[in-house]
């Protein structure tokens, strides 16, 4: 519908309404600078955060002892971490985010910029609530960083103490969005962190093994979600979980990579092969054996050439790829295990694993048992697809 007056009317109505919010903003923007954010903080007493997890306040002197203790492992000046920490929610009970919620963070870095907070600090008032979705923007100042995972992690383990999780299509406090801003900012940011310390010491100090480890369990499975949308393959990921590597993030994903690029080639494939033939064959016997074996070889009883090959090398090639992994060199590590293929192709041609023997029968699949313990350095191979 065309307005007589080309829309004249609307405008000016539009213009007085958006006038008035300005004039608005602009009243409690010259408010608020009057009264610095550190004397705020007094307010955030009366406000709850949760019935179970106290005051807003009492939620900061978490985060100021979680950012203090993240700080040096992400290379962020421990003052400025604290400092940042310590006002990070005063914005929250100025006149302008009372006015306009979704400001919060943005007024925090505004006003801390203006009474002549270090930037670093004045960038982690804003940067600690990122990112917010998965297309939003990662901290990347070592202080916001520090900051920003102290907030979050504050905020996962107190759901996880008060048992307040995510279930099924239901996440009333944005539990999973918080987990997987973690994951971006360590990823993202090549961070080093072993997790369960850091839930640790977000229940400050008090040991909870139960809680650290169901809490982990769910950002394993946000990390599965997070490397699936990269286009990682899900068993893989499964595998190098598997294998014991569990709450240093950075590392399962090197892990995964290594492994991925491994599989691709001719030696992997094949070794994967090898392996998967010699799970069949232990599962089997040890199904009707009814026991485990454990790889323990006796070296005297290895009579033919290709079993004593394979004897000499898995040993070698455990000890060498469990110190590349120890180094965090996971594609070596790969190369260690990929020796082992011409070995373990020469003993599925020319050996019977069942053989007449009871001790020798007892001692080759002792010998497929230390192949499969050989790969487990690096991955649980038998949690690979295909």
């Amino acid at each position: 519908m065309i307005a007589k007056d080309d829309g004249a009317t609307i405008i000016s109505g539009n213009e007085k309404v958006v006038r008035a919010r300005l004039s608005d903003a602009k009243f409690f923007w010259e408010t608020d600078l009057k009264v610095k954010l550190e004397d705020r903080l007094e307010k955030l007493k009366s406000i709850t955060f949760h019935e179970k997890l106290g005051t807003q306040y009492q939620r900061v002197d978490r985060i100021v002892a979680l950012a203090k203790e993240l700080a040096p492992v992400v290379k962020a000046d421990v003052k400025k971490a604290e400092r940042a920490a310590y006002l990070c929610k005063a914005d929250l009970v100025s006149e302008m985010v009372g006015e306009f919620p979704e400001v919060q963070g943005l007024m925090g870095r505004y006003y801390a910029t203006r009474q002549g907070e270090h930037a670093s600090v004045s960038i982690a008032l804003e940067d600690h609530y990122k990112p917010q979705g998965p297309s939003d923007r990662i901290p990347t100042d070592p202080v916001a960083i520090a900051v920003a995972l102290a907030d979050k992690i504050d905020t996962l383990v107190g759901f996880w103490a008060i048992d307040e999780k995510p279930t099924g299509s239901k996440d009333p406090y944005a539990l999973r969005r918080a987990a997987l801003g973690v994951i971006r900012i360590i990823l993202e940011n090549s961070v080093r962190l072993g997790l369960q310390q850091q839930f640790s010491a977000a229940l400050l100090g008090k040991a909870n093994a139960a809680l650290n480890a169901d809490l982990l369990s769910f950002f394993h499975e946000r990390l599965k979600v997070y490397l699936r949308d990269k286009g990682a393959r899900h068993d893989l990921i499964d595998a190098v979980l598997a294998s014991g590597e569990s709450d240093d993030l950075l590392l399962i994903v090197k892990r995964v990579e290594a492994l991925d690029a491994f599989l691709a080639t001719d030696d992997g494939a094949n070794l994967l092969a090898g392996f998967r033939r010699a799970a069949n064959i232990l599962k089997a016997e040890e199904k009707k054996d009814g026991v485990i074996y454990s790889g323990d070889i006796d070296a005297h009883l290895l009579k033919e050439p290709q079993e004593k090959v394979l004897g000499d090398v898995l040993s070698a090639a455990k000890r060498h790829a469990a110190e590349h992994v120890m180094k965090q060199d996971f594609a070596g590590a790969m190369r260690k295990l990929a020796q082992l293929r011409p070995a373990v192709d020469a003993f599925f041609d020319k050996i019977l694993v069942n053989a007449e023997d009871p001790a020798i029968r007892k001692n080759r699949l002792n010998l497929l048992a230390a192949l499969r313990e050989a790969t487990r350095t690096v991955a649980d191979f038998s949690a690979i697809a295909g």
